[in-house]
C-alpha cells in the first residue's frame, strides 16, 4: 500500500512540472498562429519626423504585442535627423516626411512609403478675425504673402476688414518635412524662405500659436486633431483654403471639422499635394536585420489597419505591392 501511495505522489507532481514546463514555455516564446513558437527578439532604434512620431509609436506598441521578445525604441527629432540619424547608422530606420532627395539618394538613402498625410495653416482660436477667415478663408497668394514675401502684415489686410492686429508668424527652426511641404505649396518655395520666428518642432509651434492670440503656424495632422475626439485640440484652429480662389469658402472646401473629414479629403484630392504628401522609413541601403524587414513587412499589411485610427491615410494597394517588392 505505501508502495502505491508513493507512485501516485510521483505521478501527480510529474504531471504538474510538466503543466509547469508547458507555462514557461508559453511565457518565453510567444504561440503564433501556426503553431510554432515566436522567435523574434532583439532592438530596433527610429528617429527622425515629428509627422510620422504618432504613428510609428502606435505600430511599435502594437508590433511588441505580438512580439513581447523585441523593443521598439522611438524618437522625434524632424525629418532631417532621421535621415542623417540612419544614414550615419546611428539608428536602424529614420522617420522622414519628405521626398527623398537625388543628394541624399547617392549617399545611399533607402526608403519605403507607409501612410500619407497632411500639413494644415494653424491659428489662435481667439483670433480677433477668426469668423471672417471661416467664412473667407485664404488663398495660397495670401498664404505667400504672410509666410514668404512679408506683404500682409496685420490680420485686417489678411481678412479684408478693418483690423489692425500685427500678424505673428511661426516656422520650424529644424530641418523638417512639414516646412519643406509647406512651402512647396506656396510656390515651390523652400523652409529657409519661410519668414517668422522659428520655433523646434511641431509640439513648439502649435504651443506658439496658441499662447498667441496674433499667431499663424503650420502643423502636420497629428498635432491639430485630437485622436480620441477626432476633433482640434483646444485654443488652435485651422483656417480654411480657399482653394478656387473665389473669396469664400464652398462646401466642398468646407473638410476641416473633424480629423475624418480631412483624411478624406485628402484620399479624395480635394486638400492639395502639396502639403499633403507621402511619410516615409529610411535607411542606409537597404535593411540587412530579419527582425527590421519584418517589422517593416508587418507595416505594410496588418500594420495598415492602425494608420486610420491614428490620424493618418493608408498606402494604396498598388502602392503597398510596390514598397513590398523593396523588402523581398
Amino acid at each position: 500500500m505505501l508502495l502505491k501511495n508513493q507512485l501516485q505522489i510521483f505521478i501527480l507532481f510529474a504531471g504538474l512540472g510538466f503543466i509547469t514546463l508547458l507555462s514557461s514555455c508559453n511565457q518565453t516564446g510567444k504561440s503564433t498562429e501556426n503553431g510554432t513558437s515566436d522567435t523574434l527578439k532583439g532592438k530596433i532604434t527610429i528617429s527622425g519626423a515629428f509627422a510620422l512620431y504618432p504613428l510609428v509609436v502606435k505600430w511599435s506598441e502594437e508590433f511588441q504585442k505580438l512580439h513581447p521578445r523585441v523593443i521598439v525604441n522611438v524618437s522625434a527629432g524632424g525629418a532631417g535627423k532621421g535621415m542623417t540619424d540612419a544614414l550615419t547608422k546611428m539608428v536602424d530606420l529614420g522617420m522622414y516626411s519628405k521626398a527623398v532627395s537625388p543628394e541624399e539618394q547617392a549617399k545611399g538613402a533607402w526608403w519605403i512609403a507607409i501612410a500619407k498625410d497632411a500639413v494644415l495653416p494653424t491659428i489662435n482660436a481667439a483670433n480677433p478675425v477668426l469668423a471672417d477667415l471661416k467664412k473667407k478663408g485664404l488663398t495660397k497668394q495670401k498664404f505667400y504673402d504672410i509666410f514668404i514675401s512679408g506683404n500682409i502684415k496685420t490680420w485686417g489686410q489678411a481678412a479684408g476688414n478693418g483690423s489692425g492686429v500685427e500678424l505673428q508668424v511661426f516656422t520650424r527652426s529644424d530641418a523638417c518635412g512639414a516646412a519643406d511641404m509647406w512651402a512647396k505649396y506656396l510656390n515651390n518655395k523652400k523652409q529657409d524662405d519661410i519668414i517668422g520666428l522659428g520655433v523646434n518642432g511641431d509640439p513648439g509651434v502649435a504651443d506658439a500659436v496658441r499662447r498667441n492670440v496674433e499667431g499663424i503656424g503650420y502643423n502636420n495632422l497629428g498635432f491639430v486633431y485630437e485622436m480620441q475626439t477626432r476633433k482640434i485640440y483646444p485654443g488652435i484652429d485651422i483656417i480654411p483654403i480657399d482653394l478656387n480662389g473665389n473669396g469664400k469658402i464652398d462646401p466642398d472646401e468646407n473638410f476641416y471639422g473633424s480629423l475624418d473629414q480631412v483624411l478624406k479629403a485628402i484620399i479624395d484630392g480635394k486638400y492639395p499635394s502639396p502639403p499633403a504628401r507621402d511619410l516615409f522609413l529610411v535607411s542606409g541601403g537597404k535593411p540587412e536585420s530579419k527582425l527590421v524587414l519584418v517589422f517593416l513587412k508587418w507595416i505594410l499589411t496588418d500594420g495598415q489597419k492602425f494608420v486610420s485610427e491614428a490620424g493618418y491615410v493608408a498606402v494604396k494597394p498598388e502602392q503597398i505591392t510596390a514598397e513590398m517588392q523593396k523588402l523581398n
